[in-house]
C-alpha cells in the first residue's frame, strides 16, 4: 500500500504528461546530474560521454566562464582566476577558513567572502551557480526541454547559512528549487530502491570537502533518519593536503608562487587515485625556478601519513550509532558514499569497525545524484508505482535564550522534518512590554556556547506583574532545514516573525566541536545551568522583596528588618560566584525569613480590599 505522493503544489502531473525534472551532485571536487527515465534513475553525460563535471570555474580575460575539465587543466597556469572546491567557502565567512594555502585574492563585504578576479569580485554563491548552470544546460540539451525542477544535494551537516546559499546559488542559475536533500539520504534512496533493501544502514559519505554519516531504517518505502553527524571540514582535499605537506618536507622545498602549489596539488591528487589500484605511485615535475622533482610514494607510505583523518570519521559513526540507540550488530549494511571511499584504508577501516564488507555495487560518484534524481522525480509530480515517504532529521538542537544566559531547546537534534513546535514564556520583569527573541543552535546549556542565529523582537506586550503574560513561540524547519520562528502574545494576539537565515554558516572548528562538547562538557553544563537557575530564582525572589518592603516595610520592627536586608545582602554576595547550591540554600533561608512578613502584608491587603465594604454587598 502506498504511504504517500510527494508533490509540490501545482505540479502533479496529468498521467500522460512527464515532467522534466534532475537531481544535481554539487559536489566540492565534482557534480553531476541525474534523472529518472523510463523508471531508471540514470546520470546525464556530456558531449564526450563523461558523468562527471570537475567543481572548478575559470574567469578569462575576455569575459568566458570556463566551468569543469577545461577550467580543471588551466588551475596550475592561472590559479587565481581558476576556482576550485567552492563549496567549502560556501555560507562562510572570511575568518572561518584557513586560507593560508588557497591561491585567491580574498576580500569581504556584507560578511560574504569575494574572491577577486580578473571579472570582478565572485562569491563562493557565483561560482557555485556558473556550476550549476551548466548542468542546468547539459540537462536540457539531453532531455530536450526545460527543467520543471532540480533536487540538490547537501551534507547532512551544512547548518541553515550553507543551505541558503546553496538555494541562493541554484535560483541564480536559474534552477527551480524541489527541494535540498541530505547526501547520505540520497544514497540510501538509491540504494533502497534500486536493491529492495530492507533493515538499518549506514552511509558513511567521504567526498572532496565534507564527511557525513546517517544511519537510516529503510523498510517497505519508508525511509527514517535515526540520526545524522559529521565534520563539514574533513574530505579527500585533506587527504591531498597531507601528502602535500609530506612532498614539501621530503623534498626540502620553498613553494612561493600559486602556479608551483597547483602543479604540485594535481600531482599528490593523482598519485593518490593511483595508489587505489597500483601499490606505488611516482611523482616527477619542474617547478618555476628550475627545481626538478623525482619522489616515488609507496602505498603503505599513503596509509601512514593519512590513517589520522580515517581516524576522524570514526568518531562521528560512534556518536551517531549511539544517538540512534544502534549497536553495530544492528547494521544490515554500510553504504559507501563518495570517491574518497575508493581509497583502500578507508575501506579497510570501516569493514574493520562494522565487522562486514561495505556495499559498494553502486558508483560512489554517482549514488548521491541517482536518489537525488528519484526524488525529484516524484517532487514533479511523476507518478510511481512504488510511491515512498522520506523522513529526514535536523542535525543540531534549535531553541533560544531564556533569563540568565540559559539555552532552552524546542527542536532536540535529530527531530524528523519538516516539524514545528512551540512553547510558552513569559516575562521576568513587573511591566515588561517588550521580549528580545535570541534563537540559537547547539547542544550546550548556556548560550555562550551555542552559535547565535537570529534575534527579532516581541513589542506590544500589555504591562502586568512578572510571570502574567503568555508568549508563545513557535519552531518551524521544511523539508529544507531552513527555519522559521515567530513569537505571539495570547491575551492580545500582537505576534512578530522571522526567517533565520544569517549570513555565514558554522566555522570549521564549531562545527567538529559541537557534538563533542556537548558529551564531553555534559558534567560542567549541568552545574552551569543549575547555577544559572539558581541565580535567576534568587534574583527574582531578590527583586520581589525589596518591592514588598518598599511598600509596607512599616509592618516590620526594626531587628525584623534588619534581619531581611541582612538576608538579601549575604545572598547578592553569593550571586557572581558561588555554586548553585549555596545559592540555592540563601534564596531558601532568604524565603523562609520572610514568611511572617508575607503573611502580615496578606493580612494588610486583605483589610484594604475590605475597607468600606458592606456584609450584604459580599454575600
Amino acid at each position: 500500500m502506498a504511504l504517500l505522493q510527494i508533490a509540490e503544489p501545482g505540479l502533479s502531473a496529468a498521467p500522460h504528461q512527464h515532467r522534466l525534472a534532475v537531481g544535481i551532485d554539487l559536489g566540492t571536487t565534482n557534480s553531476l546530474v541525474a534523472t529518472v527515465k523510463s523508471g531508471q534513475a540514470a546520470c546525464l553525460p556530456d558531449e564526450e560521454g563523461r558523468f562527471l563535471l570537475p567543481s572548478v570555474v575559470r574567469y578569462g580575460a575576455d569575459g568566458q566562464i570556463i566551468t569543469g575539465r577545461a577550467a580543471l587543466q588551466s588551475q596550475t597556469a592561472d590559479p587565481a582566476n581558476t576556482v576550485s572546491s567552492a563549496k567549502r567557502l560556501i555560507g562562510r565567512k572570511l575568518e572561518d577558513i584557513d586560507t593560508s594555502h588557497l591561491p585567491y585574492r580574498f576580500g569581504q563585504s556584507d560578511q560574504l567572502i569575494d574572491l577577486h578576479t580578473r571579472q570582478g569580485a565572485k562569491t563562493p554563491i557565483d561560482v557555485s551557480a556558473d556550476i550549476l548552470r551548466s548542468l542546468k544546460a547539459r540537462a536540457e540539451q539531453s532531455l530536450g526541454g526545460e527543467l520543471v525542477g532540480a533536487v540538490i544535494t547537501v551534507p547532512a551537516y551544512f547548518d541553515d547559512a550553507q543551505r541558503q546559499a546553496t538555494k541562493d546559488a541554484a535560483r541564480l542559475a536559474g534552477l527551480n528549487v524541489l527541494r535540498l536533500l541530505n547526501e547520505p539520504t540520497a544514497a540510501a534512496i538509491a540504494y533502497g530502491l534500486d536493491n529492495a533493501a530492507e533493515g538499518i544502514f549506514v552511509v558513511y559519505d567521504l567526498g572532496g570537502g565534507t564527511f557525513d554519516v546517517s544511519v537510516l531504517q529503510l523498510s517497505k518505502g519508508l525511509f527514517e533518519v535515526k540520526a545524522t553527524g559529521g565534520n563539514s571540514a574533513l574530505g579527500g582535499d585533506d587527504f591531498d593536503h597531507r601528502m602535500l605537506c609530506h612532498l614539501i618536507e621530503v623534498n626540502r622545498l620553498s613553494i612561493t608562487n600559486a602556479q608551483d602549489s597547483r602543479l604540485l596539488l594535481s600531482l599528490v591528487r593523482r598519485a593518490k587515485e593511483e595508489l587505489s589500484r597500483l601499490p606505488e605511485s611516482r611523482i616527477q615535475a619542474v617547478l618555476s625556478d628550475g627545481t626538478s622533482i623525482d619522489t616515488i610514494f609507496t602505498r603503505a607510505q599513503f596509509h601512514a601519513l593519512t590513517q589520522h583523518l580515517v581516524a576522524q570519521t570514526l568518531v562521528p559513526v560512534k556518536q551517531a550509532l549511539k544517538d540512534a540507540g544502534i549497536s553495530k550488530g544492528d547494521i544490515g549494511g554500510v553504504i559507501m558514499v563518495g570517491g574518497a571511499t575508493r581509497m583502500l584504508h578507508v575501506q579497510q577501516a570501516v569493514a574493520n569497525f562494522f565487522g562486514q564488507t561495505p556495499l559498494t555495487n553502486l558508483d560512489p560518484d554517482q549514488v548521491v545524484a541517482l536518489g537525488a534524481a528519484m526524488q525529484a522525480d516524484v517532487l514533479a509530480g511523476n507518478k510511481r508505482d512504488n510511491d515512498w515517504l522520506l523522513l529526514d532529521v535536523t542535525p543540531l538542537s534549535l531553541g533560544l535564550e531564556t533569563y540568565g544566559g540559559l539555552a532552552e531547546k524546542i527542536i532536540p537534534r535529530n527531530s524528523t522534518l519538516p516539524t514545528a513546535r512551540a512553547q510558552e514564556f513569559t516575562t521576568f520583569k513587573d511591566g515588561q512590554t517588550a521580549m528580545t527573541i535570541h534563537v540559537v543552535q547547539g547542544e550546550r546549556e548556556l548560550v555562550a556556547d551555542c552559535r547565535s542565529l537570529a534575534k527579532f523582537t516581541l513589542r506590544g506586550i500589555p504591562p502586568m506583574v512578572a510571570g502574567a503574560a503568555r508568549i508563545r513561540v513557535t519552531f518551524q524547519i521544511d523539508a529544507d532545514g531552513l527555519l522559521s520562528v515567530s513569537a505571539r502574545e495570547q491575551t492580545t494576539g500582537v505576534q512578530a516573525q522571522i526567517e533565520v537565515k544569517p549570513s555565514y554558516g558554522l566555522d570549521d572548528e564549531t562545527i567538529t566541536r559541537m557534538l563533542s562538547d556537548s558529551i564531553s562538557h555534559a558534567g560542567g553544563d549541568a552545574a552551569a545551568r543549575a547555577r544559572a537557575e539558581a541565580v535567576v530564582e534568587a534574583e527574582s525572589l531578590i527583586d520581589a522583596v525589596e518591592a514588598a518592603l518598599e511598600l509596607d516595610s512599616d509592618l516590620l520592627d526594626e531587628s525584623s528588618l534588619a534581619a531581611i536586608r541582612a538576608q538579601i545582602a549575604t545572598l547578592q554576595s553569593l550571586l557572581p560566584e558561588a555554586e548553585a547550591n549555596p545559592i540555592r540554600n540563601a534564596t531558601a533561608a532568604l524565603a523562609a525569613g520572610t514568611d511572617d512578613f508575607a503573611a502580615k502584608r496578606m493580612d494588610r491587603n486583605i483589610q484594604r480590599a475590605l475597607t468600606g465594604q458592606r456584609v450584604e454587598d459580599m454575600a
